[in-house]
């Protein structure tokens, strides 16, 4: 009988987030098996949705982590697609039914049957499984030490890219370029990138190796400089200056949202032009108010998108490695998630993603070094509204009822015209 892998892993053993170190098996090689070591992975704030169960339905214990970064150390016989010594990324998925439409379009994340989520997910389609004596749980993911992927979920990391920031590329990139490409995203297109963290940081690079005309939307002022200097955005609106919005009225083409925090997408709608599209990637937990008559007399569409499959992650990674465009990370041991944890449930202000030292870090030692960790505060982390948020606040909903009104004064010439 298979023996498994032996691994170990940060997990958490419910919403708390308290994360400590574990033993576990991954399973023994399969013959379209990729084994590998892993060395680094990004933490993502979607991690700290699910881990705290934000979203329900979490399973525990959860071993999060869709960034993964690694070197393959073994493959099965039938492996074509890798080889030993090659750099190795998993994203957000690990498997899919692989025969209905979507999948066989190479968009796996919308898989009519389901895709298995990188942790947390089901081994419904039978590539996903545990190692001996857990194969009863959700799936884990990269805060381990150890991973073994069908090769068809696997993405080949050029080796003149850096590993350590690869792991972002699996998800803060694919989410940004899915929506680039498929909105049809080009030189001279003008986008938008609200909010500035992991997923905007990679999101302005992204659009500007497209040739993309590149506007930040942000909260306040705060992050100007870091926009257009360091990270080479052409212009920045900052949500509580009434003029800046004023000005830019009818100026987009696309807006990608990336806000995971609770917001009105009706600040953003008034900055696109006739045909325009807004498009939410952020996991908000409450539900959007869209006045529909503000979309209606524009022909604006408001819409969603998650990830991006296998094929367009290739395409992605290997753009960012032929432009050399990298996210702005921070490297950490494994024994600062917890703090990482709180950092995020509050806000990304500094615009960087924290990526997991684990080979270095996750090791036998870490069952030591991790025993005293304190778990996050997520009360601590809950900034107060600043003066220009409170502001913000007020101007949103003036705006709503402004298009509102013109609306209705619309529709009542239309119906008299009618008449």
């Amino acid at each position: 009988m298979p023996s498994g892998i032996d691994a170990i892993a940060m997990a958490c053993p419910d919403g708390k987030c308290n994360f400590r170190p574990i033993h576990f098996k991954r399973r023994s090689l399969g013959e379209y098996d990729v084994h590998v070591e892993m060395k680094y992975c990004g933490v993502c704030h979607s991690d700290v949705h699910f881990a705290r169960n934000d979203l329900g339905n979490a399973t525990y214990p959860m071993v999060p982590g869709h960034e993964l970064a690694g070197i393959c150390v073994a493959v099965g016989k039938k492996v074509t697609k890798f080889a030993v010594g090659d750099q190795v990324g998993v994203g957000c998925f690990v498997d899919s039914c692989l025969s209905c439409k979507q999948c066989d379009a190479g968009e796996e994340q919308y898989c009519e049957k389901g895709m298995t989520l990188t942790y947390g997910g089901e081994d419904k389609h039978g590539r996903a499984t545990h190692g001996p004596g857990f194969e009863k749980l959700g799936t884990f993911g990269g805060y381990s030490s150890q991973m073994v992927i069908h090769e068809r979920f696997a993405i080949k990391i050029p080796k003149s890219y850096p590993l350590e920031m690869a792991g972002p590329l699996m998800c803060a990139a694919i989410t940004m370029y899915d929506p680039m490409k498929h909105f049809g995203a080009k030189a001279g297109t003008r986008i938008a990138i609200a909010g500035l963290g992991g997923l905007g940081m990679m999101g302005i690079k992204l659009a500007k190796a497209l040739g993309c005309e590149v506007t930040v939307i942000s909260r306040s002022s705060a992050k100007k400089d870091y926009a257009l200097k360091t990270l080479g955005a052409d212009r920045y609106i900052a949500l509580d200056d009434a003029a800046a919005l004023a000005a830019a009225t009818k100026s987009l083409d696309l807006i990608l949202d990336t806000v995971s925090a609770d917001h009105d997408v009706m600040s953003y709608i008034p900055l696109l032009d006739v045909s325009g599209q807004h498009v939410c990637l952020g996991l908000c937990t409450k539900p959007h108010s869209v006045p529909q008559l503000p979309l209606i007399f524009n022909r604006v569409g408001v819409h969603g998108s998650v990830i991006g499959g296998i094929k367009n992650t290739q395409e992605v990674v290997d753009l960012c490695a032929a432009k050399g465009i990298y996210p702005e990370i921070k490297v950490v041991p494994v024994k600062e998630l917890n703090s990482v944890f709180e950092k995020l449930s509050a806000s990304n202000d500094a615009g960087i993603r924290y990526v997991l030292d684990i080979g270095k870090t996750l090791t036998e030692e870490a069952f030591g070094v991790c025993a005293e960790m304190d778990p996050p505060d997520f009360d601590k982390s809950k900034p107060s509204p600043s003066t220009a948020e409170l502001v913000a606040s007020l101007q949103l909903p003036l705006m709503n009822i402004g298009f509102f009104t013109l609306g209705c004064c619309l529709g009542m010439l239309i119906m008299r015209a009618n008449a």
